[in-house]
């Protein structure tokens, strides 16, 4: 897949409104088709209807962290990509518990800049990563 194509669904989930909605305005400026949630819960029940093709979530929250919600996610969609970040260094234990259980995830430290969140998006999602004139729009 070479270029950005409509089906691109990314749930973006955080407890914390400002960084959902910060981060949707940037994905959706950029292209992506973005659902943001503030509850894990409500992602997961929207999955059911939507599949994202991409799930960014915050590892700390509360009622479902973001670990367990990936691998919920990925039990309903195989097919979904999963970036996850934080701003808690204390997230190994909650990682080390997701490889037993057969899910190898990676955390980004909390500030994520828009180039490094894109870049990540475009590799899980396979995208051409030679659109320069996005990493411009950003950068200025």
């Amino acid at each position: 897949m070479s270029q950005l194509q409509k089906k691109d669904r990314i749930f973006v989930v955080d407890d914390d409104p400002i960084i959902t909605t910060t981060l949707g305005l940037i994905l959706s400026q950029q292209g992506f088709d973005v659902t943001p949630f503030t509850g894990p819960l409500e992602a997961l029940e929207a999955a059911q209807t939507e599949t994202p093709n991409l799930l960014i979530a915050d590892v700390m929250m509360p009622g479902l962290s973001g670990i367990e919600l990936a691998i919920a996610l990925r039990e309903a969609c195989p097919a979904c990509a999963v970036i996850l970040f934080s701003g808690q260094p204390a997230t190994e234990t909650m990682l080390e518990t997701a490889r037993i259980r057969g899910h190898d995830f990676q955390v980004l430290a909390k500030p994520v800049h828009p180039i490094e969140i894109l870049a990540r998006i475009r590799s899980a999602l396979k995208l051409d990563s030679s659109d320069d004139e996005s990493k411009a729009s950003l950068q200025s």
